[in-house]
């Protein structure tokens, strides 16, 4: 074979293509950005460090990743834009060297009853394809074992419009798995009566107790009181069996009133559709509340909660059926498919092992399919998202990742960074939102945003090496190598709190003693049986407040004034030194602004085209009326105090004429979670996740109660922020609080007064005790992964 050689010895000239291997941002604006301007190589790891609030996801996710999007979106046909949704252009000059971006973020997974971790990965549909394949006795398509599709059964005539019209005889069938009485959701339920209405009262009475039901609403009361079905008038204990069966189980049937045509429909189907049919958890906490005060959940008898038909329960592959793969914990499901060798189907089971191999290898082998993917914390709903890119071929794209660590034992946040390196050696960008040092070490490019928070941030304070950060001078870089050291000596437990045998998910019949009156710490590797043991022993209710990882929800409307409850005392206060309605300081009420809806911005649709937001004329973005505006509360208006800092807002509200001690207590609750940069007008859309974390801290610490039981406070925050969270916790116990975390960060097991490990593993290798006792001695015995880890933590 001959080889051409070259004449000339020059080097050849760079290629053109080289010069693109920058991503350059210049003169960024969105949120709390001020004209930031930076260069970041591609092909290489870079990690975005600053407080909580500095304007990180502003830079990578609002800007970098979301103009990405919208100009691949951009190539689409007009038509197929207008099933997508519309994005904005970020506030930015220029943005040069962008890559097709895919963003795994903390977003919780869609939380609807029917939704698990099976189907909210590729894992069920390959599944139900092996068993409609394999399985014994064969019952039909894929579809027969899918939970979520119903059987269909149709006869009839048909029309075939082809030369002579004529009308043929068809039926239709389609099997489905889902189970007839429990609809695909596994647990059935029982509502009592007694909670949805006073039966001694009439409905034109205000016989319903049901929130939200209000006397002169059309499509509830209204529809009741004036179908024509039932006498408004006559007490419900007195209506007959024929008006009861209408009132409770009534089908949809169309009737008037005051000449609109409204549907009746019975109560308990209605209930039914209106509020059973929504996941509890992303309920409002009142419809909650009242959920779960009038409803009993229970395991459906017929399917015995695998919400699938008897039928497809019936075909087996080896003796186990659908119901029975996806119950496996995801590692014992993987060495089964494993086993199984069947030529026919080979690129389904190779495709099909892929899956569930890298669920085990992001460290969520311990999940099981059927597991309802609204249950998942943030950490394990991001590495889900995470295992479709895994093994993916493509290269040369932008991975975006938001904190993948959070959630993680320090055992296993080394497995997360190896993934990282992986996505970067295959030839790809990755952009990394993060807060553990751990993770910062292993960046070849490090931008620290800051100097602060809000306003006091959005500036670039660092750009270079993990080196040049620890020499650089800046929050971050002087926090790097900070190590919170053991407690020299540990307060004394004022009594215990006894839990017995507990078995929820994968504890072992679990005893153990959780001493009050002291910092405790439970730790253990994810999946270890930590949330099981606490949050499944000690319920929320009397003398307990619990704070979950369950996400803040609220429109562009909400602000952490009106979210914590501060704006109601603000309103009483504007309200009472102008002698007017309280109604008015209210921008979702009475003083809002009539052109803007009191949302300050006028809104408008461009179709498939980006919407346009423009500060409304009228109000000049303040979002009240004028006439609202001339009222004033220590001479400041409503909209003024709204723009307030919550450190300007504790000073105002604390002394002088606007003393108001209900909105100082928010206020300095506030403040103590350090959220003293926050404005109290800030959309919540717009905080970041630690933000919410702490704002849903504030506001659970007015509650009372002798117990405080946290599910990893410090997400989101900053190196120089835990050391602040750590103050806050000693003093919610030295003011005679008990505080019982659940937490992976070594500094808060180093500042605990007790520690609880679980473990040894994830899963049915978890949910056992491995160790009890004071820091020192966990890291004296080294006997536990938490041990090995946090010795080593304290010693450099």
């Amino acid at each position: 074979m001959s080889k051409a050689t070259r004449a000339d010895t020059q080097s050849p000239a760079p290629h053109a293509a080289n010069s693109h291997d920058l991503i350059r941002v210049h003169g960024a604006r969105e949120n709390n950005l001020k004209d930031v301007s930076i260069e970041i190589p591609k092909r290489r790891l870079t990690v975005f460090t600053g407080v909580s609030g500095s304007g990180k996801s502003s830079l990578v996710f609002d800007t970098i990743a979301a103009e990405s999007q919208r100009l691949i979106n951009e190539t689409y046909s007009s038509f197929v834009q207008g099933f997508m949704p519309t994005l904005a252009r970020p506030e930015v000059d220029v943005l040069d060297g962008l890559t097709t971006a895919i963003i795994v973020d903390q977003q919780r997974m869609g939380a609807d009853p029917r939704s698990t971790v099976g189907t909210a990965t590729d894992a069920n549909a390959m599944l139900r394809i092996l068993f409609s394949r394999l399985g014994q006795p064969h019952i039909g398509p894929p579809s027969a074992y899918a939970f979520n599709v119903p059987s269909v059964r149709a006869s009839g005539a048909i029309t075939v419009e082809r030369g002579a019209k004529k009308a043929v005889k068809a039926t239709f069938t389609r099997t489905g798995g889902m189970c007839t009485r429990c609809e695909g959701r596994g647990t059935v339920s029982d509502i009592d009566l007694t909670q949805l209405y006073d039966d001694s009262k009439s409905i034109a009475e205000g016989a319903f107790t049901i929130p939200g039901w209000k006397s002169d609403s059309f499509w509830t009361v209204r529809v009741y009181a004036e179908s024509g079905l039932l006498d408004p008038n006559k007490p419900i204990r007195k209506f007959t069996k024929k008006e009861m069966q209408d009132f409770l189980y009534r089908e949809p049937t169309k009737v008037k009133v005051e000449g609109v045509n409204l549907t009746y429909e019975g109560l308990i189907p209605k209930i039914q559709k209106s509020m059973l049919s929504k996941d509890k958890e992303a309920m409002q906490p009142h419809i909650r509340a009242f959920v779960e005060r009038a409803v009993t959940f229970t395991t459906c008898p017929d399917c015995d909660g695998t919400r699938l038909s008897e039928g497809a329960r019936s075909s087996k592959i080896r003796k186990i059926n659908i119901a029975d793969a996806c119950a496996m914990q995801i590692s014992d499901l993987a060495e089964w498919v494993r086993d199984l060798d069947e030529p026919s189907v080979a690129p389904l089971l190779t495709a099909l092992r892929q899956t569930l191999d890298s669920f085990v290898e992001i460290g969520l082998g311990y999940l099981s399919l059927d597991r309802p993917s609204g249950t998942l914390s943030g950490g394990e709903a991001q590495r889900v998202k995470m295992i479709r890119h895994l093994g993916s071929s493509l290269t040369d794209v932008t991975y975006v990742f938001d904190e993948p660590t959070i959630g993680l034992h320090p055992h296993d946040i080394q497995r997360m960074n190896n993934l990282l390196l992986r996505l970067r050696d295959k030839g790809n960008t990755v952009l990394v939102v993060e807060h553990k040092p751990e993770t910062i070490a292993i960046a070849d490019h490090v931008v620290d945003l800051g100097p602060g928070a809000g306003t006091a941030g959005g500036t670039v304070c660092f750009e270079g090496t993990v080196e040049g950060l620890r020499s650089g001078g800046t929050l971050t870089g002087r926090h790097f190598d900070d190590r919170a050291a053991l407690k020299e000596t540990v307060r004394k437990p004022t009594g215990t709190l006894e839990i017995r045998g507990a078995t929820t998910h994968n504890l072992q019949g679990v005893d153990v003693d959780i001493p009050l009156g002291v910092l405790a710490v439970v730790t253990g590797v994810a999946g270890s049986g930590k949330s099981s043991l606490v949050h499944g022993s000690i319920p929320a209710g009397e003398g307990v407040v619990s704070v979950d990882q369950g996400a803040i929800r609220g429109s562009r409307r909400s602000n952490p004034a009106t979210y914590t409850g501060l704006l109601d005392p603000i309103r009483k206060a504007f309200a009472k030194a102008n002698g007017v309605k309280p109604a008015l300081f209210s921008a979702n009420s009475e003083g809002a602004c009539p052109t803007c809806n009191g949302v300050g911005v006028i809104y408008t649709d461009l179709a498939v085209m980006a919407g346009v937001a423009t500060t409304c004329e009228e109000c000049e973005g303040k979002r009240f009326q004028a006439s609202v505006l001339e009222y004033h509360l220590g001479g400041r208006d409503i909209s003024e105090v709204l723009a307030m800092s919550v450190t300007e807002a504790e000073a105002f509200f604390g002394a002088g004429e606007a003393h108001t001690p209900a909105a100082h207590r928010v206020l300095v609750r506030l403040a103590d979670v350090g959220l003293g940069y926050l404005s109290l007008g800030q959309p919540l859309t717009t905080l970041s996740g630690g933000e919410r974390q702490r704002l849903k801290l504030a506001t659970h610490m007015a509650e009372k109660g002798g117990v405080y039981v946290l599910d990893e406070p410090t997400t989101g925050l900053h190196l120089a922020d835990v050391e602040h969270l750590l103050g806050l916790l000693d003093r919610l116990v030295d003011s005679g609080k008990s505080v019982i975390v659940i937490e992976h960060h070594q500094a808060v097991m180093a500042h605990a007064d007790w520690i609880i490990d679980l473990g040894p593993g994830a899963g049915h290798d978890g949910g056992q005790i491995v160790f009890e006792g004071t820091p020192a001695d966990l890291v004296a015995d080294r006997s536990t992964l938490t041990g090995e880890h946090l010795a080593a933590y304290v010693a450099t």
